[in-house]
């Protein structure tokens, strides 16, 4: 779903060998909470995670301690910890927080040499035709994830790391909302129409437009979305 979730074949065993029992905890619970699998609201059961990982409880606890820092799960008092639900003005702050991020990587993206530039574009191009095949089944979920990687492939090109883990936070969460819609077209036709005017402007290395054009289009996604605003 998520395309900094994927990991080269030959880097797996090197990534096992280098990450903490926790870390690997909370990536497969976290990857349970992306896939639906935990959706939101639901209870997070520790002895089931332990029991289904083979682990202790230990490096259960502190696998949640880390997503509840990152928003993505809370801990009741005497009830135990739940994939959160985002209330709809979280939600708006996300998206407005998300709007200013694109915007940024779509300047960095489109003010990068020539040849980086166009290597980016042609990729951007790809991804599109990727979308416009989704969105001509209609297969909603294919569709969301190669949007996602199209936004991320900009972001990457900035090659600022803090950006990166910062706008992968925003998404992990924001897709707590998005979860329920996954079904349901959301302008994915509008939204396809945006993505080529923003790859456009990427490719001719117009910064300005492509910033504006990618902090609209956000903010045009937050209003596709139903049942989120207050």
């Amino acid at each position: 779903m998520f395309p900094w979730q994927s990991l080269p074949a030959a880097g797996q065993l090197a990534a096992v060998r280098d990450t903490s029992l926790a870390k690997l905890v909370r990536e497969d619970v976290l990857g349970q909470i992306l896939r639906g699998e935990l959706p939101p609201g639901a209870r997070i059961n520790e002895p089931d995670v332990a029991a289904r990982l083979g682990v202790s409880r230990v490096p259960v606890r502190e696998a949640l301690r880390e997503l509840e820092s990152s928003g993505l799960v809370v801990a009741r008092k005497h009830a135990g910890v739940f994939v959160r639900e985002l209330p709809a003005a979280e939600v708006r702050g996300l998206y407005e927080l998300r709007a200013l991020l694109d915007g940024y990587a779509g300047r960095c993206a489109a003010q990068l040499a020539a040849p980086r530039r166009l290597a980016l574009a042609d990729t951007l191009d790809a991804s599109i035709a990727l979308m416009q095949d989704a969105a001509d089944v209609p297969d909603v979920a294919r569709y969301y994830a190669e949007n996602l990687r199209f936004h991320w492939l900009m972001v990457e090109a900035t090659g600022n790391q803090p950006l990166a883990d910062t706008y992968r936070g925003v998404v992990q969460k924001l897709h707590l909302s998005r979860l329920k819609n996954l079904s349901q077209d959301m302008g994915m036709q509008a939204s396809i129409a945006e993505h080529r005017a923003i790859a456009a402007a990427q490719r001719s290395g117009d910064a300005a437009r492509c910033e504006t054009l990618l902090a609209t289009h956000v903010h045009d996604a937050y209003e596709r979305l139903p049942a989120t605003r207050d």
